[in-house]
């Protein structure tokens, strides 16, 4: 599989992720506007690929010309939990007096990076989850979908997968559809169909079930912002999973890059967690699925207190909080 997202022909190229699994649909996005949009509407999605988006955008914003630096806050606010957007356009921001072809090096750069900085972290993952599990083959855990789908192109803890898989260690994978979107069900599970790695589907609800049924060795996710105390923010229902894991003795691992890591904040209280459109719980396919007027709570994200996590690791190894 081609980059999830990357530059061709003056055009930041992304994977439409809000077309998969029924068509594997590709996207040129020519103005920063397009860009905006599609991280709305998560055509592209996931931590470390919106870095990468957000280092592109520079680039495009400074090719086009304009202020670039008010393109470039507007791109930066378009998902407020994920912190790699806005370090993605940090980064190419600190080349632009540099003229345009450096902010453009500077972003194809981060992509070649964010592939290498995710296999490493997912090989210091894989170690760690093989000494905390003595069983093999493994029954692996994974909520929302955080594999190459949600970085450029390699994956974080669905990495982990890839390098226990190539060593015939993973028995199968049991896949969180994690609603509302369905990111596990429609983008995880088509990319371990591809890649020949045994799994099955089920509902968010079914993992403390799976649990306590000993059908699960580990639980397996990305992060979208990690504070320095290592309170995890990542998709909404990983709070509760890491609680049934921790009631039924389950390893919880989360793997990311270290961009992902933000300093600033001491603990996860100040992690900014995105409302998502009320329309996403209300309709299924455009076709109203609740009573006219129903109040909704759709949080994209939660965050998870470090002590409930086994282990935040990132291309450097173990975090220590």
């Amino acid at each position: 599989m081609r980059r999830t997202i990357d530059w061709a022909d003056g055009a930041i190229v992304i994977v439409d992720q809000t077309a998969l699994p029924a068509e594997y649909r590709l996207l040129e996005l020519r103005t920063v506007g397009e860009l905006v949009d599609a991280v709305k509407r998560l055509a592209v999605r996931g931590a470390p690929a919106l870095g990468a988006a957000g280092a592109l955008g520079v680039a495009l914003a400074a090719r086009c010309g304009g202020d670039v630096r008010g393109a470039a806050a507007v791109l930066a606010r378009a998902r407020p939990t994920a912190v790699n957007l806005a370090w993605g356009v940090g980064r190419a921001l600190a080349k632009l007096d540099e003229g345009a072809d450096a902010v453009l090096a500077e972003a194809l750069a981060l992509l070649t990076e964010d592939e290498e900085l995710n296999k490493t972290a997912s090989r210091h993952a894989a170690e760690i989850v093989l000494a905390e599990c003595p069983r093999r083959p493994l029954r692996l855990l994974s909520h929302c979908n955080a594999g190459r789908l949600a970085t450029v192109g390699w994956g974080s803890a669905l990495g982990v997968v890839w390098h226990l898989h190539e060593r015939g260690l993973v028995e199968e994978v049991l896949v969180d559809e994690t609603r509302p979107l369905l990111q596990g069900a429609r983008l995880t599970a088509w990319e371990l169909a591809q890649a020949a790695v045994p799994y099955r589907v089920q509902p968010d609800s079914a993992a403390a079930a799976a649990m306590a049924r000993g059908l699960v060795d580990c639980v397996l996710v990305g992060a979208d912002r990690i504070a320095a105390n290592g309170d995890v923010a990542n998709k909404i229902g990983t709070y509760g999973l890491a609680i049934a894991a921790r009631h039924h003795g389950v390893p919880f691992v989360v793997v990311a890059p270290s961009s992902t890591v933000d300093s600033t904040l001491a603990d996860g209280t100040g992690i900014a967690i995105e409302e998502r459109d009320a329309r996403e719980l209300t309709e299924y396919a455009g076709v109203p699925i609740t009573p006219p007027g129903a109040g909704v709570f759709n949080p994209a994200f939660d965050v998870t207190p470090h002590e409930l996590v086994t282990a935040v690791v990132t291309e450097h190894g173990r975090f220590t909080p």
